[in-house]
């Protein structure tokens, strides 16, 4: 693989790309495959050639392995849909060890029980296993790129951040990652709690936040420094403030300016739940979340504001002013009783949307297809006018296009055309799901084709053929 050495070794117990190597060669074509481009200029190709030289797409066209020599790898796509990879623009993965582990919960309550389950020290070795088995899922599946909010309990360390990138450079994904750690007191982070817990607990829910924001920084300015760029621009680095509430004035606007500095994704959960939305009514004089952010000048076209689901018009217009990309993850938001996100509203507003599966822990898979199902699906239900209902290409387009977007990259990855990156999965069509083939947008999207992945590349590399990992043992 071509990896960057950033960070520690001593993570990578048998440094797996040396007994799994990634195929690629010095030139890499795919032949005769349909292709689905998501490039306006020709969205889908009946049959052609993939010309890939070392991370990035070069071509497209007939004939391109005419020029091939032995240093050329040569992949047949005869029968087979090629397509960008699928992103996941929100993923918590330390929760990736939690699939099943609880009933389903309204977010508050959820928390009560997730956190003081993770609250054990973790080793670096058992949160680069974390990871690990998170990415594999979705590499698998035909998931080249992710957005992994990731909160340390209780603190991030060096140890657990290096942990995390390492998992990622080795097995070969494209991932942005950020440090989600609020810095209020738990006291401040919802309304009503003085009203409704115990004196003896009132002292501990105003105790000072584990961790400061001055630290906080300083472990940004390590991520930053040590693994912004690494694995070839594979990895990156993202900021999160978690939650405007769940954190000082002064720490977000700190966020921010790293943000702009080195044009990172900021991600931010917003109007998630009806509490939020009562918050800002208590504690913020009526203003909602999204306004109280608006207001301090911080909406940007940067941030990536996950969930909004309880949004009133008002929020949807500073949001289509700003640019900001709502990031949906409908599982997550049935499985913790949530809500619905006003898809239509939002996207006739001209409001990007990107798709997640959250944690695993409130999706329990994932998985792309099934977030692009039900995003297909559930939206149906709350609105009688059946020809505003989301369509499969648009739900494709949020899928492939509004990740892109939301990660900051929308031109190098998310569309196969020549300078982008060759992040590609190769669908097999004579599979159940594409049996017959009839409209291939609508079987993608509600034919659950994750069993007919045949390929998974990132960045040139091939990572997973014929549903084997080539990277990691």
């Amino acid at each position: 693989m071509r990896n960057n050495q950033a960070g520690p070794d001593s993570l990578d117990p048998a440094r797996n790309s040396a007994q799994n190597p990634a195929l690629h060669g010095e030139r890499t074509v795919i032949t005769g495959a349909r292709v689905l481009t998501f490039d306006p200029a020709g969205p889908d190709l009946a049959a052609a050639d993939i010309l890939i030289e070392g991370t990035k797409i070069v071509a497209i066209g007939p004939d391109l392995s005419a020029s091939a020599d032995a240093a050329t790898l040569l992949i047949d796509g005869r029968g087979h849909l090629v397509m960008p990879g699928l992103i996941n623009a929100h993923l918590h993965s330390p929760a990736n060890f939690m699939k099943g582990a609880l009933d389903s919960l309204p977010l508050e309550i959820f928390m009560l029980y997730e956190v003081p389950a993770l609250d054990a020290p973790v080793s670096p070795r058992a949160a680069y296993i974390r990871t690990m088995l998170g990415a594999l899922e979705m590499l698998k599946g035909g998931i080249t790129s992710v957005q992994d909010d990731a909160f340390f309990i209780p603190v991030p360390s060096i140890g657990e951040i290096d942990a995390v990138m390492s998992a990622y450079r080795d097995i070969g994904i494209r991932a942005n990652v950020a440090l989600d750690q609020p810095n209020v007191p738990e006291g401040d982070k919802l309304p009503f709690l003085a009203g409704i817990v115990p004196s003896e607990l009132q002292s501990h829910l105003r105790s000072a936040p584990p961790m400061a924001a001055e630290a906080l920084l300083e472990h940004y300015a390590y991520l930053i420094d040590t693994w912004h760029g690494a694995a070839d621009g594979r990895l990156g680095a993202a900021v999160s403030c978690s939650a405007p509430q769940r954190v000082t004035e002064s720490y977000f606007r700190a966020l921010d300016a790293l943000s702009i500095k080195y044009d990172l994704p900021f991600y931010i959960h917003m109007l998630e739940t009806r509490l939020q939305r009562v918050f800002g009514n208590v504690n913020w004089g009526g203003r909602s979340l999204i306004r109280y952010v608006d207001e301090l000048g911080l909406l940007s076209e940067r941030m990536n504001v996950i969930h909004s689901v309880w949004v009133d018009d008002d929020d949807i217009g500073r949001l289509a002013r700003s640019g900001a990309q709502v990031i949906h993850n409908p599982i997550s938001n049935l499985r913790l009783g949530s809500g619905i996100m006003p898809f239509r509203r939002l996207a006739n507003a001209g409001v990007p949307i990107a798709l997640g599966t959250d944690e695993a822990i409130a999706d329990d898979a994932i998985s792309m297809w099934s977030v692009a199902k039900l995003t297909g699906l559930i939206h149906n239900i709350g609105d009688p006018e059946y020809e505003t209902w989301p369509k499969a290409a648009e739900v494709l387009d949020c899928l492939i296009t509004g990740g892109a977007r939301s990660m900051r990259k929308a031109q190098s990855i998310g569309r196969i055309a020549p300078g982008f990156e060759a992040d590609l999965i190769m669908i097999d069509l004579d599979t159940l799901p594409f049996t017959p083939l009839n409209v291939l947008p609508r079987q993608l999207v509600y034919c659950d084709p994750a069993s007919a992945v045949r390929l998974t590349m990132v960045a040139g590399d091939v990572v997973v053929r014929d549903g084997k990992v080539l990277t990691v043992d």
